[in-house]
C-alpha cells in the first residue's frame, strides 16, 4: 500500500529531480508534489513524496531523516491527514456570539 511522507526543511533551491533522485534509492515512487507559494510560484520548503510501500516509506524515513541536501538536514516523516478548513467566515468577518 502506498504511503504519502512528508519531506521539510528543504532548501528553495532544491529541485524535484535531486528528491527523485534520493528517494528512488530505497524504492518505487508514486507520486511528488513539491509545495509552492501560489502567488510567487516559488517553493516553500517542503514537499510529499509517496512511496510505491509501506517498507519504502519506512526505510526512506530510517534513511533520510537528517540526511543533508544542500547543506540543510532533511526532515522526513509520515504525512498526516490534511486538516480540514473552516469555510466560515473570511476576508476580515468576525462574528459576534
Amino acid at each position: 500500500m502506498a504511503k504519502k511522507l512528508y519531506v521539510g526543511n528543504l532548501s528553495y533551491d532544491t529541485t524535484e529531480a535531486q528528491i527523485r533522485e534520493l528517494f528512488a534509492q530505497v524504492g518505487e515512487i508514486t507520486e511528488i508534489n513539491m509545495i509552492t507559494d501560489r502567488d510567487t510560484g516559488r517553493p516553500k520548503g517542503f514537499a510529499f513524496v509517496q512511496m510505491a510501500t509501506d517498507e519504502a516509506a519506512q526505510d526512506a524515513i530510517r534513511r533520510f531523516n537528517g540526511h543533508s541536501i544542500d547543506n540543510r538536514a532533511l526532515t522526513v516523516n509520515e504525512a498526516r491527514p490534511r486538516e480540514e478548513r473552516s469555510t466560515s467566515g473570511g476576508f476580515g468577518r468576525n462574528k459576534r456570539f
